[in-house]
Protein backbone atom coordinates (compact mmCIF):
# COMPACT_ATOMS: atom_id res chain seq x y z
CA UNK A 1 0.00 0.00 0.00
CA UNK A 2 3.06 2.28 0.00
CA UNK A 3 3.46 4.64 -2.37
CA UNK A 4 7.18 4.62 -2.33
CA UNK A 5 9.23 4.70 -5.07
CA UNK A 6 12.77 2.95 -4.38
CA UNK A 7 14.87 2.49 -7.41
CA UNK A 8 15.72 -1.16 -7.78
CA UNK A 9 19.72 -1.07 -7.06
CA UNK A 10 20.20 1.31 -4.27
CA UNK A 11 23.07 3.09 -3.24
CA UNK A 12 25.36 2.33 -0.54
CA UNK A 13 24.32 4.95 2.33
CA UNK A 14 27.74 6.49 2.09
CA UNK A 15 27.12 7.68 -1.05
CA UNK A 16 23.67 9.24 -0.64
CA UNK A 17 25.10 10.89 2.40
CA UNK A 18 27.77 11.81 0.26
CA UNK A 19 25.06 13.24 -2.19
CA UNK A 20 23.55 15.14 0.18
CA UNK A 21 26.73 16.99 1.41
CA UNK A 22 27.46 18.02 -1.99
CA UNK A 23 23.66 18.73 -1.92
CA UNK A 24 23.98 21.45 1.31
CA UNK A 25 27.50 22.47 -0.40
CA UNK A 26 25.67 23.47 -3.51
CA UNK A 27 28.24 20.98 -5.39
CA UNK A 28 25.44 18.06 -6.60
CA UNK A 29 25.11 16.99 -10.07
CA UNK A 30 21.49 18.00 -9.93
CA UNK A 31 22.30 21.61 -8.84
CA UNK A 32 21.10 24.44 -11.18
CA UNK A 33 23.60 27.18 -9.65
CA UNK A 34 26.15 27.56 -12.61
CA UNK A 35 28.69 29.34 -9.32
CA UNK A 36 28.26 26.23 -7.00
CA UNK A 37 26.81 28.24 -4.06
CA UNK A 38 23.69 27.24 -1.93
CA UNK A 39 21.82 24.30 -1.14
CA UNK A 40 20.13 22.39 -4.06
CA UNK A 41 16.59 21.29 -2.86
CA UNK A 42 15.91 19.13 -5.57
CA UNK A 43 19.02 17.09 -5.01
CA UNK A 44 17.42 16.44 -1.51
CA UNK A 45 14.51 15.49 -2.50
CA UNK A 46 16.10 12.69 -4.77
CA UNK A 47 17.80 11.13 -2.57
CA UNK A 48 16.06 10.83 0.74
CA UNK A 49 12.66 10.58 -1.06
CA UNK A 50 13.18 7.45 -2.57
CA UNK A 51 14.34 5.94 0.71
CA UNK A 52 12.60 3.43 3.39
CA UNK A 53 12.48 4.31 7.15
CA UNK A 54 15.77 1.86 7.56
CA UNK A 55 17.22 3.31 4.51
CA UNK A 56 17.31 6.21 5.90
CA UNK A 57 18.61 5.55 8.99
CA UNK A 58 21.75 4.48 7.77
CA UNK A 59 22.13 7.79 5.64
CA UNK A 60 22.11 9.28 8.99
CA UNK A 61 24.31 7.26 10.78
CA UNK A 62 26.72 7.20 7.47
CA UNK A 63 26.74 11.06 7.13
CA UNK A 64 27.76 11.22 10.91
CA UNK A 65 30.34 8.96 10.73
CA UNK A 66 31.32 10.42 7.54
CA UNK A 67 31.42 14.41 8.14
CA UNK A 68 31.02 14.01 12.26
CA UNK A 69 28.10 16.32 11.91
CA UNK A 70 24.47 15.69 12.26
CA UNK A 71 22.01 15.14 9.28
CA UNK A 72 19.09 16.52 11.33
CA UNK A 73 20.80 19.66 12.29
CA UNK A 74 22.75 20.00 8.65
CA UNK A 75 19.15 19.72 6.88
CA UNK A 76 17.31 22.58 9.84
CA UNK A 77 20.74 25.01 8.75
CA UNK A 78 20.55 24.41 4.82
CA UNK A 79 16.87 24.46 4.45
CA UNK A 80 13.64 26.99 5.14
CA UNK A 81 9.80 26.64 5.48
CA UNK A 82 7.66 24.34 5.04
CA UNK A 83 10.15 22.39 2.82
CA UNK A 84 12.34 22.05 5.69
CA UNK A 85 9.59 21.02 8.63
CA UNK A 86 8.95 18.18 5.98
CA UNK A 87 11.98 16.46 5.27
CA UNK A 88 13.06 16.45 8.55
CA UNK A 89 9.59 14.68 9.87
CA UNK A 90 10.33 12.25 6.95
CA UNK A 91 13.92 11.97 7.92
CA UNK A 92 13.47 10.76 11.45
CA UNK A 93 13.28 7.79 12.80
CA UNK A 94 9.29 6.73 12.33
CA UNK A 95 8.84 6.15 16.14
CA UNK A 96 11.09 9.40 17.22
CA UNK A 97 9.37 11.33 14.34
CA UNK A 98 5.55 9.90 16.41
CA UNK A 99 7.19 10.31 19.93
CA UNK A 100 8.11 14.42 19.59
CA UNK A 101 4.48 14.86 17.59
CA UNK A 102 3.00 13.41 20.83
CA UNK A 103 5.09 15.27 22.87
CA UNK A 104 3.74 18.75 20.53
CA UNK A 105 0.15 17.33 20.86
CA UNK A 106 0.19 17.22 24.51
CA UNK A 107 1.75 20.59 25.11
CA UNK A 108 -1.36 21.73 22.85
CA UNK A 109 -4.27 19.28 24.32
CA UNK A 110 -6.15 22.45 26.30
CA UNK A 111 -6.80 23.91 22.73
CA UNK A 112 -9.05 21.02 22.00
CA UNK A 113 -9.27 17.36 20.85
CA UNK A 114 -8.36 18.11 17.58
CA UNK A 115 -4.23 18.26 18.97
CA UNK A 116 -5.05 14.65 20.20
CA UNK A 117 -5.58 12.97 16.94
CA UNK A 118 -2.15 11.99 16.32
CA UNK A 119 -2.34 9.62 19.76
CA UNK A 120 -4.85 8.50 18.32
CA UNK A 121 -3.54 7.73 14.98
CA UNK A 122 -0.64 6.28 16.70
CA UNK A 123 -2.75 4.22 18.73
CA UNK A 124 -5.59 3.28 16.73
CA UNK A 125 -4.09 3.79 13.02
CA UNK A 126 -0.62 1.76 13.43
CA UNK A 127 0.48 -1.33 14.27
CA UNK A 128 0.83 -2.49 18.39
CA UNK A 129 5.27 -3.10 17.28
CA UNK A 130 5.27 0.53 16.13
CA UNK A 131 2.71 1.95 18.95
CA UNK A 132 6.03 -0.04 21.41
CA UNK A 133 8.63 2.09 19.37
CA UNK A 134 6.75 5.27 20.34
CA UNK A 135 6.32 4.53 24.08
CA UNK A 136 10.18 3.41 24.17
CA UNK A 137 11.24 6.33 22.32
CA UNK A 138 9.02 8.98 23.99
CA UNK A 139 10.46 7.45 27.37
CA UNK A 140 14.09 8.04 25.73
CA UNK A 141 13.49 11.67 24.49
CA UNK A 142 11.65 13.11 27.28
CA UNK A 143 12.80 11.26 30.35
CA UNK A 144 9.26 10.54 31.35
CA UNK A 145 6.40 8.43 29.72
CA UNK A 146 3.71 9.39 27.63
CA UNK A 147 1.17 8.12 29.98
CA UNK A 148 2.78 10.25 32.88
CA UNK A 149 1.88 13.28 29.98
CA UNK A 150 -1.28 12.12 29.44
CA UNK A 151 -2.15 11.87 32.98
CA UNK A 152 -1.23 15.35 34.01
CA UNK A 153 -2.69 17.46 30.92
CA UNK A 154 -5.86 15.67 29.94
CA UNK A 155 -8.51 15.74 31.84
CA UNK A 156 -11.10 13.09 32.49
CA UNK A 157 -13.07 11.32 30.55
CA UNK A 158 -10.12 11.85 27.27
CA UNK A 159 -7.65 10.82 29.64
CA UNK A 160 -9.50 7.71 30.62
CA UNK A 161 -9.90 6.61 26.88
CA UNK A 162 -5.80 7.76 26.20
CA UNK A 163 -3.93 6.10 28.62
CA UNK A 164 -5.87 2.81 27.79
CA UNK A 165 -5.29 3.12 23.73
CA UNK A 166 -1.74 4.01 24.23
CA UNK A 167 -0.85 1.42 27.00
CA UNK A 168 -2.44 -1.43 25.10
CA UNK A 169 -0.49 -4.03 22.98
CA UNK A 170 -2.94 -5.70 20.47
CA UNK A 171 -2.40 -8.89 18.88
CA UNK A 172 -1.48 -8.22 15.37
CA UNK A 173 -3.25 -11.44 13.84
CA UNK A 174 -5.96 -12.04 12.06
CA UNK A 175 -7.99 -13.63 14.21
CA UNK A 176 -12.11 -13.81 14.73
CA UNK A 177 -14.53 -14.55 17.26
CA UNK A 178 -18.21 -13.99 15.62
CA UNK A 179 -19.88 -14.99 18.67
CA UNK A 180 -17.55 -12.53 21.00
CA UNK A 181 -18.43 -9.66 18.04
CA UNK A 182 -21.87 -9.90 18.61
CA UNK A 183 -22.04 -9.77 22.03
CA UNK A 184 -19.28 -6.61 21.93
CA UNK A 185 -21.43 -5.10 19.65
CA UNK A 186 -24.53 -5.28 21.65
CA UNK A 187 -22.51 -4.12 24.79
CA UNK A 188 -21.25 -0.99 22.52
CA UNK A 189 -24.77 -0.70 21.69
CA UNK A 190 -26.02 -0.39 25.41
CA UNK A 191 -23.70 1.82 26.45
CA UNK A 192 -23.90 4.04 23.66
CA UNK A 193 -27.40 4.47 24.34
CA UNK A 194 -26.93 4.95 28.33
CA UNK A 195 -24.58 7.71 26.76
CA UNK A 196 -21.36 6.25 28.29
CA UNK A 197 -19.33 6.23 26.34
CA UNK A 198 -16.76 5.95 28.61
CA UNK A 199 -18.23 3.05 30.28
CA UNK A 200 -15.08 0.62 31.21
CA UNK A 201 -16.06 -2.52 29.32
CA UNK A 202 -16.02 0.29 25.77
CA UNK A 203 -12.69 1.28 26.84
CA UNK A 204 -12.08 -2.18 27.14
CA UNK A 205 -13.27 -3.11 23.80
CA UNK A 206 -11.78 -0.66 21.89
CA UNK A 207 -8.02 -0.73 23.30
CA UNK A 208 -7.71 -4.51 23.68
CA UNK A 209 -9.57 -5.90 20.87
CA UNK A 210 -7.22 -6.86 17.69
CA UNK A 211 -8.53 -4.57 14.71
CA UNK A 212 -9.91 -7.34 12.63
CA UNK A 213 -11.97 -8.26 15.22
CA UNK A 214 -13.12 -4.95 15.93
CA UNK A 215 -13.79 -4.07 12.68
CA UNK A 216 -16.10 -7.13 12.33
CA UNK A 217 -17.68 -5.80 15.40
CA UNK A 218 -18.21 -2.48 14.05
CA UNK A 219 -19.82 -4.34 10.92
CA UNK A 220 -22.32 -6.88 13.36
CA UNK A 221 -23.06 -3.32 15.12
CA UNK A 222 -24.58 -1.92 12.05
CA UNK A 223 -26.35 -5.38 11.24
CA UNK A 224 -27.95 -5.80 15.01
CA UNK A 225 -28.80 -2.00 15.39
CA UNK A 226 -29.15 -0.91 11.81
CA UNK A 227 -26.81 2.15 11.99
CA UNK A 228 -23.07 2.50 11.90
CA UNK A 229 -21.60 2.79 15.47
CA UNK A 230 -20.33 6.21 14.69
CA UNK A 231 -23.56 7.54 13.73
CA UNK A 232 -24.83 6.17 16.85
CA UNK A 233 -22.20 7.80 18.78
CA UNK A 234 -23.04 11.31 16.79
CA UNK A 235 -26.21 10.95 18.59
CA UNK A 236 -24.50 11.25 21.96
CA UNK A 237 -23.96 15.05 21.62
CA UNK A 238 -21.56 17.29 20.66
CA UNK A 239 -18.50 17.13 23.19
CA UNK A 240 -14.69 16.16 23.56
CA UNK A 241 -15.51 12.76 23.85
CA UNK A 242 -17.62 12.24 21.12
CA UNK A 243 -15.68 13.62 18.63
CA UNK A 244 -12.59 11.49 20.04
CA UNK A 245 -14.60 8.21 20.29
CA UNK A 246 -15.90 9.20 16.66
CA UNK A 247 -12.01 9.38 15.73
CA UNK A 248 -10.96 6.00 17.43
CA UNK A 249 -13.86 4.38 15.20
CA UNK A 250 -12.69 5.71 11.95
CA UNK A 251 -8.66 4.97 12.45
CA UNK A 252 -9.66 1.53 13.52
CA UNK A 253 -12.22 0.72 10.75
CA UNK A 254 -11.07 2.68 8.07
CA UNK A 255 -7.70 4.88 8.67
CA UNK A 256 -7.29 5.69 4.74
CA UNK A 257 -10.98 7.38 5.12
CA UNK A 258 -9.39 9.33 8.00
CA UNK A 259 -6.40 10.37 6.92
CA UNK A 260 -8.04 11.79 3.42
CA UNK A 261 -10.47 13.53 5.95
CA UNK A 262 -6.87 15.18 7.79
CA UNK A 263 -5.55 16.34 4.06
CA UNK A 264 -8.42 17.85 2.91
CA UNK A 265 -9.11 19.63 6.17
CA UNK A 266 -5.69 21.38 6.08
CA UNK A 267 -6.11 22.43 2.62
CA UNK A 268 -9.71 23.93 2.60
CA UNK A 269 -10.77 26.94 3.85
CA UNK A 270 -7.97 30.20 4.69
CA UNK A 271 -4.30 28.91 4.61
CA UNK A 272 -3.06 25.72 4.99
CA UNK A 273 -2.21 23.76 8.22
CA UNK A 274 1.16 22.07 6.79
CA UNK A 275 1.73 20.15 10.37
CA UNK A 276 -1.05 18.51 9.48
CA UNK A 277 -0.83 17.79 5.61
CA UNK A 278 3.13 16.80 6.43
CA UNK A 279 1.93 14.22 9.47
CA UNK A 280 -0.99 13.02 7.19
CA UNK A 281 1.44 12.41 4.10
CA UNK A 282 4.60 11.62 5.78
CA UNK A 283 3.29 9.05 8.48
CA UNK A 284 1.19 7.02 5.86
CA UNK A 285 3.34 6.85 2.66
CA UNK A 286 5.38 3.56 3.46
CA UNK A 287 2.13 2.51 4.90
CA UNK A 288 -1.33 2.78 3.18
CA UNK A 289 -1.44 6.02 0.62
CA UNK A 290 -2.53 4.10 -1.97
CA UNK A 291 -5.61 3.56 -0.11
CA UNK A 292 -6.04 7.18 0.87
CA UNK A 293 -5.05 8.20 -3.06
CA UNK A 294 -8.16 5.61 -4.12
CA UNK A 295 -10.76 6.92 -1.09
CA UNK A 296 -9.55 10.84 -1.36
CA UNK A 297 -11.76 11.81 -4.84
CA UNK A 298 -15.06 9.49 -3.65
CA UNK A 299 -14.76 11.82 -0.18
CA UNK A 300 -14.06 14.82 -2.51
CA UNK A 301 -14.14 14.86 -6.11
CA UNK A 302 -10.72 16.20 -6.17
CA UNK A 303 -7.60 14.17 -6.73
CA UNK A 304 -5.42 14.20 -3.75
CA UNK A 305 -2.82 15.25 -5.75
CA UNK A 306 -4.60 18.45 -7.25
CA UNK A 307 -5.55 19.67 -3.73
CA UNK A 308 -1.90 19.25 -2.76
CA UNK A 309 -0.69 20.89 -5.86
CA UNK A 310 -3.42 23.74 -5.86
CA UNK A 311 -2.36 24.52 -2.08
CA UNK A 312 1.40 24.31 -2.20
CA UNK A 313 4.76 25.34 -4.39
CA UNK A 314 7.98 24.53 -5.00
CA UNK A 315 10.48 22.13 -3.67
CA UNK A 316 7.61 21.36 -0.71
CA UNK A 317 4.96 20.89 -3.42
CA UNK A 318 7.87 18.60 -5.43
CA UNK A 319 8.69 16.55 -1.75
CA UNK A 320 5.04 16.01 -0.87
CA UNK A 321 4.18 14.64 -4.28
CA UNK A 322 7.22 12.37 -4.78
CA UNK A 323 6.12 11.03 -1.26
CA UNK A 324 2.49 10.67 -2.63
CA UNK A 325 4.11 8.64 -5.80
CA UNK A 326 3.01 11.14 -7.93
CA UNK A 327 7.10 12.66 -9.56
CA UNK A 328 9.94 11.03 -10.11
Amino acid sequence: MSTLKVPDLVPPPEQDAKRLKEAFDGLSKFSFSFLGLGTDEKAVTWVLSQRTASQRQLIRQAYQRLYNESLIDNITSELSGDFKDAVIMWTLDPAERDAKMAKEALKKSKSGVKHLQVIVEISCASSPYHLAAVRQAYCALFDCSIEEDITAVVSMPLRKVLLRLVSSFRYDKELLDIEAAASEANQLHEAIKAKQLDHDQVVHILATRNFFQLKATFERYEQMHGSPIDEDISSVGKGNLVSLMKMVILCIRCPERHFAEVIRTSIVGFGTDEAALNRAIITRAEVDMKLIKEVYPIMYKNTLEDDVIGDTSGDYQDFLLTLTGSKF
